[in-house]
């Protein structure tokens, strides 16, 4: 039974290690960032992102969504352009496990045993998923310069629309959840 939960635990900390959308960001310290308030997207960027035109789309809904909830106005003579750059890498996890089998898989811990049955049991678990970053990037649109960079890394769930759709807003939500630099956030 014990046996039962311990890889039940194991399997549910694997399940939402993957959920986890790790975000990492840069910006230039010398920005006030107070006297952002408006943005519009960087068409020129956002087109050399190698991703459907469909996601694009939902990345894009996605930032508009969050920027108006941190009180940004979309406008046609922005603050800052918002640009997006995409990647994805096909990732492996190796996982061996040795049990040591007595009987029906049952035995009494480490060490020798006379009674052992069956020998070991030698199980490799072989997973492979997409590990997807999503780069969002604002630029001051008078300088022309990046001030703000972040980087969101995680698997990638494309089972079906829904859940690419829920997976995209996931990314963007944790990468725009910190931005402007400096405010008491994650």
């Amino acid at each position: 039974m014990k046996h039962i939960q311990i890889i039940g635990l194991l399997a549910v900390v694997f399940l939402s290690s993957c959920s986890v959308v790790k975000v990492t960001t840069d910006f230039d310290d010398d920005i006030d960032f107070k006297k952002y308030k408006t943005y519009a997207f960087y068409k020129s960027g956002i087109d050399k992102a190698e991703i459907s035109d469909l996601d694009k789309k939902r990345i894009l809904r996605a930032i508009e969504t969050e920027l108006e909830l941190q009180g940004f106005v979309k406008s046609t003579s922005p603050d800052i352009l918002v640009s997006i750059f995409t990647k994805s890498r096909e990732k492996v996890n190796l996982n061996q496990n040795n049990n040591f089998a007595w009987g029906a898989g049952f035995g009494w811990g480490w060490g020798w045993n006379p009674w052992l049955w069956n020998g070991a049991n030698n199980n490799l678990n072989v997973s492979q998923y997409t590990e997807g970053t999503l780069f969002i990037d604002f630029i001051d649109k008078n300088k022309k310069e990046l001030v703000w960079q972040g980087v969101g890394t995680g698997a990638l769930r494309t089972q079906n629309r829904a859940k690419k759709e829920e997976r995209i807003q996931e990314f963007v939500q944790e990468i725009i959840s910190r931005f402007p630099p400096g405010e008491d956030k994650n």
